[in-house]
């Protein structure tokens, strides 16, 4: 049970290690003056495996829910397919089931209470009459320029774009509408998105509303970590032993904190994590490589953690195996859960089967000099003939009119 919290620590909770923030002032109008629970939705396209990554999304959806917020998760399907056809239209039902069963499982992990939680399937409403007639409104209103711009860092970027990739951000602005939210919260890729939304709404009548925006934690070897490249990520379902060779090759270059993926994971996804199951602060505990070498190195706080990385008194090689471990113990109860679903590992193979092995043709044995059923009994010479036993039963002779002859060429010819 959730213990009384204040309207100022509602707002705390809610705005802790977030990007950045619009139109705050909606929310504080929500949480302050009507004295109401604020209402959220969170939307993922249900394209590749979800990786790590969801975690830092996970996080915040957790402080949510503990600040008294109603969150809305919508699993957005036909985003999916809109996306470059990330998403096959037969595969999309089998991976929005999919991601279902791992949000879930994620959500239950961080001991987090999800009574006011609902998930919503993109496709229940956006094909109704009512939502494509919005959307004609809204394509009557936003610019090419505009909807492309807003899609930039979201929709996958072609030499030849398709039209669903305007389409797309389209829709995510409309969808504030149709879930009936004060707020929408992603990473911060979705920023363009987000200020399509508050500047289109109101021109066809519905109001605008706040957005909350968590950092994107960078992929294995730079750049964004996404479903969609696995060379980028940790799936949620990697054994121990893949998790240790991706996080082994990482990129994690010493003294460096900006832009380093393994120092983010630790701020955003483990100390944030070990704070909601043990319900206080997070500690992320870094052992020395020798025991002569000293005590664990104990981190309460990134800021401490940064220090020491930038002094190289915590280097990528300590720091590496401290991760690997806590990835491993973070992701252990999620994948024993999935070992004991049937029906899940069931969704798991129609969502993503596996790729369809090739049968190696069979090469045609090119006999070359030989003739077929004469093996080691007539060869053929340079000049056309041949010799040997059977000589008589396959010469045609060394000219072309004595060939046509022996072929009965002439007699058969057409007329």
């Amino acid at each position: 049970m959730d213990c009384p919290m204040s309207a100022q620590d509602k707002l705390a909770l809610i705005y802790e290690n977030l990007h950045e923030k619009l139109k705050e002032e909606i929310i504080e109008d929500v949480i302050i003056r009507q004295d109401r629970s604020l209402k959220i939705y969170w939307g993922t396209a249900t394209t590749g495996r979800p990786h790590c990554g969801y975690f830092v999304p996970m996080v915040k959806l957790a402080h949510f829910l503990r600040a008294g917020c109603t969150i809305k998760i919508l699993l957005a399907d036909m985003h999916a397919f809109l996306d470059n056809l990330k998403a096959p239209i037969e595969l999309v039902k089998y991976r929005a089931e999919y991601y279902r069963f791992v949000i879930t499982s994620l959500l239950k992990s961080l001991n987090v209470p999800i009574d006011r939680l609902e998930v919503v399937l993109g496709s229940s409403y956006q094909l109704s009459a009512e939502y494509t007639m919005d959307l004609y409104r809204l394509c009557s209103v936003v610019s090419e320029h505009d909807a492309k711009k807003a899609g930039a860092e979201v929709v996958k970027q072609v030499a030849n774009p398709l039209l669903s990739g305007l389409i797309y951000p389209l829709m995510q602005t409309l969808d504030e509408q149709y879930l009936d939210v004060d707020a929408q919260f992603g990473g911060v890729d979705q920023r363009k998105i987000f200020t399509l939304a508050t500047e289109s709404l109101p021109k066809i009548n519905y109001k605008e509303r706040a957005h909350l925006m968590n950092p994107m934690v960078p992929g294995l070897s730079g750049g964004k970590m996404s479903a969609s490249d696995p060379d980028s990520k940790i799936d949620l379902l990697d054994p121990a032993a893949v998790v240790e060779k991706k996080l082994k090759k990482a990129h994690c270059a010493p003294k460096e904190v900006e832009g380093n993926g393994m120092i983010s994971f630790v701020e955003f996804v483990l100390l944030s994590v070990d704070a909601l199951k043990n319900g206080g602060k997070g500690r992320f505990v870094v052992e020395r490589r020798k025991p002569e070498d000293g005590e664990p190195l104990v981190y309460e706080d990134i800021a401490t953690l940064k220090e020491d990385y930038e002094a190289d008194k915590l280097t990528p090689q300590l720091l590496k195996p401290a991760i690997i471990k806590a990835v491993v113990n973070l992701l252990q109860p999620l994948q024993e859960e999935y070992q004991a679903s049937a029906e899940w590992q069931e969704i798991a193979n129609k969502a993503y089967p596996p790729p369809e092995t090739k049968k190696k043709e069979k090469k045609v044995k090119d006999r070359g000099t030989k003739f077929p059923g004469t093996k080691g009994v007539v060869e053929a010479k340079p000049d056309g003939h041949v010799e040997g036993e059977a000589k008589d039963q396959v010469n045609l002779g060394t000219g072309a009119a004595e060939a046509m002859k022996n072929l009965d060429i002439q007699k058969n010819a057409l007329p």
